[in-house]
């Protein structure tokens, strides 16, 4: 099987997992390896893992950087559908999976290389995100998940591994690291360690992007994000990129505490987990894109989206991002934002982030109708009685057979 793997592109952090994993590809499968770095704004420098593939001995070494691709094409879309996992979980790392895949098989068929490779454990969901995603985009494509196929089961294993091999280990590395942590534009994910033990609160130091809800300002911040066909555009009048947009608002959010998620989730693979998300932009994002739906669209349609809302989420955070199914969603959900154009404004403080007010030249919101003062000629108080006769007809005859079967 080794003998048939000529080049293979691995998803390359530079880190300690993923730098083993590249020396392990070379000595398991004697190939070559193409590398690939995807900048998705998780704040690192990343011209690191350029020189640790040097080290290697790599000659196709890519870095680049998909932050506007990954909020215009990947979160923005999600966000149109409000979506949440298990009614909390904004999917940071779940929407971060495909595209990162994307781009793996799209260096494949570049390179004309027989395999991708990702640095995924057997026990989370990543591993299954990143290779549905390669069914889904090239059937022929093979991939090499050496988590399930080496022996090193242990830290100690892999730090050893290192050593014999030469692979520059962080110091912070050579003990048990306090937690993991999975950094994009979107969200921050910190999880394992001290943060399996769900009743244990989580460490001050653990959060990356939040200060203290309690600690934030005194005095609230009020902002308006404009919103154009269900995205937002702009943040107090500012147009902004999508990448540009999300790292201004996880700035405001941060700063006021907002968007800290303490959850215990159920993975795809089996498990529950324990883990420490932060999505001060997103947060905003989701409480604001609510709101101007709130005046544009019809209650049918707000409905339905909220009905269909936990599949969708579901398909993401399972990985089928790139399926038929999220694709004949996804269109509903975009015929839906048609007239979903306004501004929205928000109040930020101490960890809340909630909508003040909202204007939308497509509004449907009629205070002619609404007003308790004299108005509204096409809404008759008397109209009501009918209706509420025609809805309670069937609860009368149900109530009706009750009474005479206990006789």
């Amino acid at each position: 099987m080794a003998k048939d793997i000529k080049k293979v592109v691995l998803a390359y952090s530079g880190g300690l997992d993923t730098s083993i994993i590249l020396k392990w590809l070379q000595e398991t499968y004697n190939c070559e390896v193409v590398t690939f770095t995807a900048d998705l704004g998780q704040g690192e420098e990343l011209e690191p893992a350029r020189k640790k593939a040097e080290m290697f001995g790599i000659k196709d070494i890519r870095i680049e950087d998909l932050r506007e691709e990954f909020v215009r094409d990947f979160v923005f879309p999600m966000f149109r559908a409000n979506t949440v996992y298990e009614g909390q979980y904004l999917l940071g790392t779940s929407i971060a999976r495909p595209l990162i895949a994307k781009r793996l098989v799209e260096i494949a068929q570049e390179t004309g290389a027989d395999a991708i490779s990702h640095g995924a454990t057997g026990k989370g969901n990543d591993q299954v995100r990143f290779e549905l995603t390669a069914n889904a985009l090239d059937p022929a494509i093979r991939v090499i998940a050496p988590w399930r196929e080496w022996d090193l089961r242990s830290r100690t294993q892999l730090l050893n591994y290192a050593e014999k091999n030469q692979i520059p280990i962080a110091k912070d590395k050579r003990g048990e690291a306090p937690f993991s942590v999975d950094a994009n534009l979107l969200h921050t994910s910190s999880e394992g360690m001290v943060l399996e033990d769900p009743a244990v609160p989580f460490p001050d130091y653990v959060p990356q992007r939040t200060v203290d809800p309690e600690k934030a300002p005194n005095e609230p911040e009020i902002i308006t994000i404009g919103f154009e066909k269900g995205d937002p555009v702009s943040v107090n009048g500012v147009k902004l990129s999508p990448a540009s947009l999300l790292t201004k608002l996880n700035e405001l959010g941060g700063k006021h505490g907002v968007g800290r998620l303490d959850l215990v989730e159920n993975r795809f693979v089996g498990m529950k987990s324990r883990g420490l998300y932060e999505t001060p932009g997103g947060a905003i994002l989701l409480v604001a894109h609510r709101g101007i739906e709130s005046i544009t669209l019809d209650r049918g349609e707000a409905h339905l989206k909220d009905e269909l809302m936990p599949k969708y989420a579901e398909l993401i955070y399972n990985g089928f991002w790139f399926s038929p199914e999220r694709d004949m969603l996804q269109a509903l959900i975009d015929k839906s934002q048609d007239y979903v154009t306004g501004e929205v404004t928000v109040k930020l403080y101490k960890g809340s982030a909630s909508v003040i007010a909202r204007t939308s030249p497509h509004s449907l919101y009629s205070m002619d109708l609404v007003t308790f003062e004299e108005g509204a000629v096409a809404y008759d108080h008397k109209d009501a009685e009918g209706f509420i006769r025609l809805n309670g007809l069937r609860l009368k005859t149900w109530a009706a057979r009750n009474k005479q079967a206990r006789g």
